[in-house]
């Protein structure tokens, strides 16, 4: 029998996703949770042997938590469903040692197969995701340029970026211009946005 985590804080698809899997004879949901940051105390006391995980959780996301989850729950595998397919976000996730990755509108028994597959040790990721994240290549950003759009995208100004990182305002102005350069967006806001949709910041 195989023991699976949910986590999915849409009530309705939570409920669904429980009734599908609980169909299958040789699956078994031993917790379903609605916010993130209770992934990995739920999964410590419960032991699953794959988590289904969506990526945009409240409290702590989706991958935050798989790297949570390998880190104190090591023989949890991990699967990502998402309906946020950005190249980036597989990205994380592999470095979040996800073993799998599927978006929301998979057929179910695409989704049950998957699960067993990881289970078994397997990967599985969504073959278009993976041609689209071998498409996009990688972040054009330097780690201090990612930074400080990072500390933009949370609603900071350059001054309060500057306090943050100890540098000047105006230095902090020229990692702005430059990744908005690179990235070539219009401004500071449209580079947010493309850089969020690539997978090179975070959501907040």
């Amino acid at each position: 029998m195989v023991r699976v985590l949910i986590a999915e804080d849409m009530h309705m698809l939570r409920k669904a996703l429980v009734s599908l899997i609980e169909l299958e004879s040789d699956l078994e949901v031993v917790a379903e949770l609605s916010s993130g940051t209770d992934i990995v105390p739920t999964a410590m006391a419960m032991r699953p042997d794959v988590a289904v995980l969506d990526i945009d959780l409240p409290g702590t996301d989706g991958i935050t938590a798989a790297a949570g989850l390998h880190t104190s729950v090591p023989e949890c595998r991990t699967l990502i469903l998402t309906s946020l397919g950005r190249p980036g976000n597989l990205r994380r996730a592999l470095a979040a040692h996800v073993s799998g990755f599927l978006p929301k509108d998979s057929d179910p028994d695409s989704l049950c197969a998957a699960i067993r597959q990881v289970a078994a040790g397997e990967r599985v990721i969504d073959p278009q995701l993976a041609l689209a994240t071998l498409d996009s290549g990688p972040s054009p950003l330097t780690d201090r340029e990612r930074e400080v759009l990072q500390f933009a995208s949370e609603g900071m100004e350059a001054g309060q970026i500057a306090s943050r990182l100890h540098l000047s305002s105006g230095t902090v102005r020229n990692y702005l211009t430059s990744a908005v350069s690179k990235l070539n967006a219009r401004n500071r806001v449209d580079a947010i946005r493309i850089a969020r949709e690539a997978g090179w910041l975070h959501s907040v």
